[in-house]
């Protein structure tokens, strides 16, 4: 109901107060009015998820719906001893519910408002009030340290305030009467008594975090591959499980139907027609589950959920808090990295960059000080001990600053805190009368003129202050002659010790770094240098990027944005998200929330905002900027350990599926229940569990899932194969069903150990070990334990069989592995890496760029044969009549740039695509039919690749169409 709240007019209050009314507050009959009308300052923040929200999204999901369903069918065949599978189940959705609850725990734990209580005033007198208690033009008190509880207006009292939670804008901003407060900002110094024009949802605030308020996509590959897996599997295991439930069905129907004297009784019938029947039904259940759960990858899902949650306990010792588990992986596979400056590169302190004493003349050099001791120095570190009691920031820097040097200690006689209206505090010694402040409003115009070039040089990084010497101070506190400087002060924020280091650690990976501010774009870019941000001094004002277009043309060309308000943080994250990039964002204010929450991984610092930490992925405790390296060692641990371990996995899933739709045809399915249990536990879970756990800080390449199919099918091929050979000879020799599987087993765990052998490469005593054990695990339970594995016997005949077929597996393993290795790698990317290419068109100097999208690879496939159908008839027509392709258009992901000045303008020809322009090279490239091989040129943010082509080309391909 806020929305129909309106508040008062104050213009009236502009000023000092005159009305005594005006400062009596509300009465209780208008705060009860008000409460009726809904105009309560009703909490919106962001919130974490309850527990029952958290426990649903574990719990509902298809994984679990498809062993539901399996377990069903279990209970129904009344074999309740192989609901041992359901155990996966819990275990997975056990980890995923205790990580999700511990993190809420601990992000609830920060979440405390650093004002639980508001000062108002009531019928003439004050009170505490809760913050939900504030209402629609309630006359609120704040001093020094408090935080706005909602937007209000001054109407009496001058303060300094900080917005950087709400802007990012670091230096204190003057509020005198008249002037808006934004809820969520903090009074650095002054008191003010404030009227509250909106509550609830209207707040500024408010309003911001109603715009993150929408269920975020994870960004993982791992995930994503994951659920693949599952919705593939359920898509096949329902034709599957019915075809392969029917086949063995009909098999059993068939040995009836034999002997039975009935023949009029059908198989529908019979399936219900007594025990015996019912008996070879269950066992058909029981057989399909066990064929439909090998499609399942079971394991992978509880190894991933494990290794994930092993790496957030081992990320929580060095007090990084992991809100989900895929957020790790995702920070590996980052390339953009965007900082804030405030509070991520700087610590949201002040800091003393340096003081600089002037040539000292008259009686301040009679002044008697140490001789190491500057006048100056001396006159700061009194004032800042003299106004301590009211410290700003400022203060609080020339405080850590002398608090430990040799600077003598003088008592004040007098002091004149800092004045918003004049800009300067100061205080009176023996030695005499010193003030410091800003030197337009210390010095005289003329003094300041003396001095203003050395102001100007040393503003351009840091905020200056001057120091001088006055006569003294009148009763109203206001300077009494002419002020002489003595020297200046500059403060700025305060960098962390750790902020080079680990972006150092970033640039040397790879990752493009953007520091997006609300801050001025030149003290950011001046704190980007420091640090080493690439490109740092090159810098963009965000109040002159208001479209689109403008914001597209600044990502590719600037790395360091100020005076971004939240909605553009949020665009120039999706600006780069659609040039294919996965961007990690990190900040600590509410004016983040919306990048945070756009970002493919969101980084937070524990000491921001409560929007900021509920929304954020990745919460750092302490604060500390270097633990982002550890993060990303951790997510690499963990992916490239994964990607091995899952080949074992997917296997399994892959020849399951496969010898599933041969078995349709070729009952009965080759593989018993205990028999796949040896399998599942020596050839893949106990070795992806070990696998899974190593020490890995190797960058991550390639896609996750084309990287596992790539171990994983050369595998499932060689067991189905294999599997097929003992099926045949099955067939052909008449063995029983016993060997039959008994031979399945061995060449498969022929293969395991095979697939096992290529990725531990390379060797490592743990992995030497390993694959040891797992050859004496397997071997001890074939040979020492023939009974309980339903081992059958052979003779050397049959051994010798069996032999030749595992080592044909073997073969077949390794040969298809050299084959899926030999495939290059493709060696050109489109600009976005999503299937879009980016047309820039740079115009003239000084115009506007506009980028678009060279369309989806189909629509490129589909203009490339359109444009060969056009090109047809104009084949035997003179180059010089195809028309000349604008100089100001350029498609960045196909082969079109005339790189050669001294190749002329009419030389370039049109291919009537419309999207690119083609040049001949400059002396290279040319087959033996004289057909013009082109380059390649591939726009970035880091620049523009140009690579030549592996073959010679007989024409070029249109619209953007390369080939590998």
């Amino acid at each position: 109901m806020t929305e129909d709240c309106e508040a008062a007019d104050v213009s009236g209050a502009h000023g000092t107060v005159d009305s005594p009314s005006t400062m009596q507050g509300l009465t209780s009959s208008e705060v009860a009015e008000r409460v009726a009308q809904g105009c309560v300052n009703i909490n919106t923040e962001l919130k974490t998820k309850s527990v029952k929200q958290l426990v649903l999204d574990n719990l509902l999901t298809l994984f679990n719906l498809i062993n539901l369903v399996l377990a069903l069918l279990v209970i129904i065949a009344g074999s309740f001893k192989n609901l041992t599978f359901l155990a996966i189940v819990v275990l997975n959705t056990g980890i995923g519910i205790v990580q999700a609850l511990r993190s809420k725990r601990m992000v609830d734990k920060l979440t405390l408002l650093a004002t639980k209580k508001a000062t108002a005033l009531r019928d003439g007198v004050e009170v505490e009030l809760d913050l939900d208690d504030i209402v629609i033009d309630e006359v609120v008190k704040l001093g020094r340290g408090d935080q706005v509880p909602a937007d209000a207006v001054v109407i009496k009292g001058e303060a300094q305030v900080n917005e950087s939670l709400l802007t990012g804008e670091s230096n204190l901003i003057k509020k005198a009467p008249g002037s808006e407060l934004m809820s969520g900002s903090f009074l650095d110094s002054g008191l003010v008594y404030a009227r509250v024009v909106h509550v609830g949802a209207e707040n500024y605030v408010a309003k911001i975090n109603n715009e993150a308020k929408y269920v975020k996509k994870v960004n993982s590959e791992i995930l994503n591959t994951l659920n693949l897996i599952v919705k593939f599997a359920s898509v096949i295991m329902v034709p599957l499980g019915i075809a392969l439930f029917i086949s063995s069905v009909s098999e059993s129907y068939a040995v009836w139907e034999a002997t039975s004297t009935d023949p009029s009784v059908g198989m529908f019938s019979w399936m219900f027609s007594g025990p015996e029947a019912w008996g070879a039904v269950s066992a058909a259940i029981l057989s399909t589950v066990g064929a439909l759960l090998g499609m399942i990858p079971q394991g992978l899902v509880l190894l991933t959920s494990s290794v994930l949650a092993i790496s957030t306990i081992r990320l929580a010792r060095r007090n990084v808090l992991a809100q989900q588990l895929y957020c790790i992986e995702t920070l590996a596979r980052v390339d953009v990295l965007c900082l804030d400056k405030t509070g991520t590169i700087t610590s949201g302190r002040m800091e003393v960059e340096g003081s600089y004493p002037l040539p000292i003349e008259g009686p301040a050099a009679d002044i008697a000080l140490p001789a190491e001791v500057a006048l100056v120095d001396f006159a700061l570190a009194n004032i800042a001990r003299a106004t301590s009691e009211d410290a700003n920031e400022t203060c609080k820097a020339l405080l850590d600053r002398y608090e430990a040097s040799n600077v003598p200690i003088s008592a004040p006689v007098r002091v004149v805190p800092f004045s918003s209206a004049k800009k300067w505090s100061g205080a009176v010694f023996a030695e005499g009368a010193f003030v410091m402040g800003a030197a337009q409003f210390v010095l005289d115009h003329e003094t300041f003129q003396q001095v203003e070039d050395r102001v100007a040089e040393l503003a351009s990084t840091c905020r200056v202050l001057v120091v001088a010497l006055v006569d003294g101070f009148d009763e109203d506190g206001n300077m009494v002659g002419a002020a002489r400087p003595l020297g200046f002060v500059t403060i700025r924020d305060e960098i962390r010790t750790s902020a080079a280091e680990t972006i150092g650690y970033f640039n040397e990976q790879g990752v493009i770094l953007n520091v997006i501010s609300g801050d001025d774009p030149r003290t950011v870019s001046s704190i980007a240098k420091v640090v080493g941000i690439p490109g740092a001094d090159a810098f963009v004002d965000a109040t002159t990027l208001d479209t689109p277009g403008k914001i597209d043309a600044a990502i590719d060309r600037y790395h360091v944005f100020g005076r971004v308000t939240p909605q553009q943080k949020r665009e120039l994250v999706q600006a780069l998200q659609r040039r294919g990039h996965t961007v990690a964002m990190t900040g600590d204010g509410v004016n983040d929330v919306l990048a945070l929450k756009e970002a493919d991984c969101s980084v937070a610092m524990a000491a921001g905002s409560d929007a900021a930490r509920n929304v954020a992925e990745l919460v750092l405790v302490d604060n500390d900027f270097a633990s982002m390296p550890a993060v990303v060692a951790e997510g690499r641990r963990s992916i490239n350990n994964l990607q091995r371990s899952a080949a074992l996995f997917l296997t399994k899933t892959l020849f399951s599926m496969g010898l599933a739709a041969i078995c349709i045809a070729f009952p009965p399915y080759p593989f018993q229940p205990i028999q796949m249990t040896l399998i599942n536990f020596f050839c893949i879970g106990y070795p992806g569990f070990v696998l899974g756990l190593e020490a890995n800080r190797a960058r991550v390449e390639g896609s996750f899932l084309v990287n596992v199919v790539k171990r994983a099918f050369p595998a499932s091929i060689s067991v189905i194969v294999g599997a097929c050979l003992c099926m045949l000879a099955s067939s052909l020799l008449a063995f029983d069903v016993s060997t039959l599987s008994t031979m399945c087993l061995v060449s498969t765990a022929s293969v395991g150990c095979c697939l096992i052998w290529r990725i531990s490469q390379p060797f490592t005593i743990v992995r030497a070990l390993l694959f040891a054990s797992i050859i004496g695990g397997l071997a001890t339970g074939i040979i020492g334990f023939p009974d309980f594995f339903s081992i059958a016997h052979m003779g050397w005949g049959l051994a010798m069989l069996l032999a030749v077929i595992s080592l044909a597996c073997c073969a077949v393993f390794f040969q298809l592995a050299r084959l899926m290795d030999s495939r290059a790698p493709r060696t050109t990317r489109l600009a976005s890496g999503f299937g879009r290419g980016v047309r820039v068109s740079l115009g003239r100097k000084g115009s506007r760029r506009r980028v678009s999208s060279t369309g989806s690879s189909a629509r490129r496939a589909v203009n490339a044969v359109r444009a060969r159908i056009k090109r047809q008839p104009d084949r035997t027509m003179d180059a010089d009549n195809a028309a000349v392709a604008p100089a100001s258009t350029r498609s960045f992901d196909e082969p079109s740039v005339n790189t050669d000045p001294a190749v002329d303008a009419p030389q370039a020809r049109d291919t009537k695509s419309g999207d690119r322009r083609v040049a001949p090279s400059t002396g290279h490239g040319i087959d033996g039919s004289g057909a013009r091989s082109v380059r390649t040129v591939t726009k970035s943010t880091g620049g523009i690749t140009m690579r030549m082509p592996r073959r010679p080309r007989a024409r070029s391909r249109g619209n953007g169409e390369s080939r590998d």
